[in-house]
């Protein structure tokens, strides 16, 4: 039986990186969304996106001979950042293994961070190869991007500071790209206040967690697209998948036009800079979901995006 995130665990994660993490605000919006809506801001976190506190917890646990030796990840962005920033942040060497498609936002950023860029295909699966090539030819450690004990504790974080800072909440948003953060944040809600519904939402063309949840077991799809570029893996993790199955109520997917609309919509009616995965949950809460009643959260999960490929997404969205 696999094991799942406890609350214990999500609480030493937050005590772990609460030097280094932000913790990020949660903002009402209700009377822009014309329903109860809360949006916790991690496009507010540093470097970008949610992705640092499960980086930062799973590298600040490494004991010191891994440490010395340096990490390793793949990631199409948002996490490459992240473990470029922590490991920098404790003095520790880093190598991301990003997709030849990689915004180049986020390889410049990676590289400010002082880590190592290599480029290997467009798939998780193609980097996950390399990494692990390269993670043995020099030793290094690898942190996945979420399939990993403590890379779910750590961003179980974004529910448990949730929870803490909504008085009444009924039902919140959460984007599924590989099922890190909504595996950390439904464990820490629904083994805190069970009452409270956890919807995944995921883009209709990478719906992998759906496609998995249909099958009763992980599954690879041939393909994926979006313009939601960091919800992009072809597989969810097995322990990801495991949390969704056990605290996860219902997953939802969005099409790229009601994500570029939320993207416009936060932008001009949130005064907030959100990546299009990010904003994936309020497609789904405003645009595809016709629940009214009682309070939701949507997580922004990340503002990593240009200014130029802001500019092209909410031209000519209201």
């Amino acid at each position: 039986m696999t094991a799942l995130t406890s609350l214990a665990a999500i609480e030493d994660a937050a005590a772990r990186i609460r030097a280094t993490a932000t913790r990020t605000p949660l903002i009402d919006v209700s009377w822009q969304a014309d329903r109860h809506l809360l949006l916790k801001c991690e496009n507010l976190q540093v470097a970008g996106a949610f992705k640092i506190r499960g980086a930062f917890n799973m590298i600040a646990k490494l004991p010191v001979n891994a440490r010395r030796c340096g990490v390793i990840t793949y990631s199409s962005g948002n996490h490459a950042q992240a473990v470029a920033y922590a490991a920098k942040s404790l003095g520790i060497s880093a190598v991301v293994v990003m997709p030849t498609t990689a915004p180049a936002i986020k390889i410049e950023r990676t590289r400010g961070y002082g880590a190592e860029v290599l480029f290997k295909g467009t798939t998780s699966i193609e980097r996950r190869s390399l990494a692990e090539d390269e993670a043995l030819a020099r030793g290094l450690t690898i942190v996945p991007p979420f399939d990993h004990p403590d890379i779910i504790a750590g961003q179980g974080t974004v529910g448990r500071e949730i929870l803490e800072d909504a008085a009444s909440l009924d039902r919140v948003y959460v984007p599924i790209g590989g099922g890190g953060l909504i595996a950390g944040v439904a464990a820490a809600i629904k083994q805190a206040r069970s009452t409270i519904k956890v919807i995944g939402v995921e883009p209709a063309g990478a719906a992998t967690m759906s496609a998995s949840l249909t099958a009763g077991r992980p599954v690879t799809l041939d393909s994926v697209s979006s313009v939601a570029d960091g919800l992009l893996p072809i597989r969810p993790g097995d322990l990801t998948f495991a949390h969704v199955q056990a605290f996860v109520d219902d997953v939802v997917t969005v099409d790229d036009a009601a994500i570029t609309r939320a993207v416009g919509w936060l932008f001009r009616r949130g005064k907030l800079v959100v990546e299009p995965s990010g904003a994936a949950t309020v497609a789904a809460s405003l645009f595809a979901d016709t629940a009214r009643d009682g309070v939701s959260a949507a997580v922004l999960s990340g503002g990593n995006v240009s200014l130029e490929a802001l500019s092209k997404l909410v031209a000519g969205v209201d």
